[in-house]
């Protein structure tokens, strides 16, 4: 492409989840043109692709921006790490697949705050609109035949039901379904995976409709600023094959970069609190001191066990010839434990009978840790993930620099709010009587963090403040509502400007109790009614849902 101005009518800012099935979407719509910038490359990485290599894909330099937060006071002042994709796909190309979209009466907690006509029943229609769920396709809660594929493990580890056993001796109830109206207890959960591999939004949006001729995608392609003429957007400057570039938007820009970089495009581009822009020299363009605020993440502290037995997923000599067979077995079927996220299973319970839904998502690993740096499980063991879903402390994305390619400034103050430590303290016991529970038995297994000698209250909060990091889920800097705090309103426009909507996780007022990924979709499916001016889709039948609007 020249480096001379082009035009287009819509321009997608981020090839992430949200970016990808939004041009996607937007291009449905032969009368109009879209073009998609993505700061990445292509998502056809080998660990891009196979479900099992997760952690190989965050570990690879190329598919990772490698952003960390600030020191973390109350987390000893560590760093913590905060993957984000740098690869078509963003995220969704390398994240762990779950498919949840949090508790019910989450989104009526978004209507209620401000967040006009994002009430269950009304977003629910665009979760099932974007599923083809190959399990639950007769569900009112679910859809057939929408782009993005859902399942079911198909072989799940041995263990994986030993867990939910284990949780249904303390008296937990079973859930057939974490996307029903009451998703709470313990069962396997859906992934987006389709015929043994990841199914991202780049995949099941994105990779058909670029045989439209009007859908144009540019990757390595990082937007510098949102330009405007007076308070309208009328396109993005960006750097292409090091050249300075220039695209026009005769309808809108929309920044679908995520909770980490739209913030801070719009900073860069003279959009957030005008006293703090001066201080860096950037020409505020419209002062909306929300920007970059409220941002928060689910924190969690595993608690590990190590085993002599070979079950688990994992990679040892005993286990050689398996492993072996394994890479054998995907190669030629695309099946077997590589076609496997690893998250077969899951418990959403309550750790104190007194709250009104779930407070802790239990995921269990029937593997040894492996990290970004050693991307497999080596040896054997197993693991639970106690994930607090609705954290109090809240941060901010700020930048030190007008520079947009400089890092951002990622303090989401974690267990800032001292009200944050004391749910964290009962999920870890919570998750040690579900590991001493008879169906673990026949492993033998021994506790190795925190560890036989970590027992008071005082010293398992200690072990949090030590070990505790974020699932990757930061949400909320360009906040959805109508008060003076707010960023976008409830049709997604960047309040006090034209042109310029934000569709990503950014937007989330607050967490859902589940991950992000499904409802992020969801937003963007939302965005594309919005831009194309559909009215709203039919909202559930309330007989249908009722018992969620409680």
């Amino acid at each position: 492409m020249p480096s001379s101005l082009t035009t287009f009518d819509f321009i997608v800012v981020g090839g992430g989840t949200a970016g990808c099935a939004l041009a996607a979407r937007l291009s449905e719509d032969a009368r109009v043109t879209v073009c998609l910038l993505e700061a990445g490359g292509m998502d056809s990485h080998a660990f891009v692709r196979i479900p099992a290599a997760v952690m190989a894909a965050i570990g690879r330099a190329s598919l990772n921006w490698g952003f960390e937060t600030t020191p973390q006071a109350a987390l000893n002042g560590r760093r913590i790490p905060v993957p984000r994709g740098h690869v078509l796909g963003g995220s969704g190309s390398i994240n762990g697949m779950v498919y949840h979209r949090g508790y019910p009466r989450d989104y009526d907690d978004w209507a209620r705050a401000g967040a006009t006509g994002w009430s269950y029943s009304e977003v629910l229609p665009y979760f099932t609109r974007s599923e083809n769920n190959e399990n639950y396709s007769a569900s009112a809660y679910h859809g057939r035949g929408g782009p993005m594929n859902v399942r079911l493990p198909a072989q799940p580890n041995r263990m994986t039901r030993d867990f939910i056993d284990a949780v249904r001796t303390l008296d937990f109830p079973a859930c057939a379904d974490f996307c029903s109206s009451n998703p709470e207890g313990v069962g396997l959960r859906q992934a987006t995976i389709r015929n043994g591999r990841r199914d991202s939004t780049a995949r099941a949006f994105l990779r058909p409709a670029l045989a439209r001729a009007n859908l144009t995608l540019l990757t390595g392609s990082r937007a510098r600023r949102i330009l405007f003429a007076g308070k309208r957007a009328v396109g993005v400057e960006l750097v292409r094959a090091k050249e300075l570039q220039r695209l026009s938007a005769q309808r809108e820009v929309i920044l679908t970069m995520g909770a980490i970089q739209t913030p801070q495009l719009l900073l860069c581009s003279g959009i957030g609190d005008s006293a703090e822009l001066a201080r860096f020299g950037i020409t505020v363009v419209h002062h909306l001191p929300g920007v970059g605020r409220n941002l928060h993440d689910h924190l969690a502290a595993p608690v590990r066990m190590k085993t002599s037995s070979t079950v688990p997923y994992g990679l040892s000599l005993r286990t050689l010839p398996r492993g072996m067979w394994n890479l054998v077995e995907y190669a030629v079927t695309a099946k077997g434990p590589l076609s496997s996220n690893v998250f077969e299973s899951v418990a959403f319970l309550r750790t104190d009978p007194k709250l009104d839904r779930p407070d802790f998502q239990f995921v269990f690993q029937p593997s040894n840790r492996a990290t970004p740096e050693v991307p497999m499980p080596i040896g054997h063991g197993f693991a639970i993930s106690p994930v607090l879903l609705y954290p109090k402390s809240r941060g901010r994305l700020s930048i030190d620099s007008p520079d947009p390619f400089a890092p951002p400034l990622i303090d989401p103050g974690l267990l800032s709010n001292p009200e944050d430590l004391p749910p964290l303290v009962r999920a870890v016991q919570l998750c040690r009587h579900i590991l001493g529970a008879a169906p673990f038995a026949r492993y033998h297994a021994t506790e190795v963090a925190p560890g036989p000698d970590v027992r008071t209250v005082e010293q398992i909060g200690e072990f949090i403040r030590a070990t505790a990091s974020t699932v990757h889920h930061p949400v909320g800097t360009c906040r959805m509502g109508t008060d003076s705090a707010a960023v976008v309103d409830p049709t997604l426009r960047v309040i006090g400007l034209d042109g310029l909507r934000v569709a990503d996780a950014s937007i989330f007022p607050s967490l859902m109790g589940g991950n992000t990924n499904a409802p992020t979709v969801m937003v963007a499916e939302r965005a594309a009614d919005f831009l194309r001016n559909l009215p709203a889709r039919a909202t559930s039948d309330p007989d249908r849902v009722a018992s969620v609007n409680v």
